[in-house]
């Protein structure tokens, strides 16, 4: 059970740090997207879709 919810983070991490690539968005205080945790990608592409409206 662990390997698939590790595959469905994995999926959710990589689909967050493409669309804030695509956004423009490529590291934060001096941390690339890739080491941030889920949580963190999470509030930022929430931040920008409030952004963009």
């Amino acid at each position: 059970m662990s390997r698939i919810l590790r595959e469905m983070v994995d999926r959710r991490k990589n689909y967050l740090i493409h669309s804030l690539i695509a956004a423009g968005i490529y590291k934060k205080e001096g941390q690339h997207l890739f080491e941030w945790t889920l949580t963190d990608l999470e509030k930022e592409y929430s931040r920008l879709k409030k952004t963009k409206k």
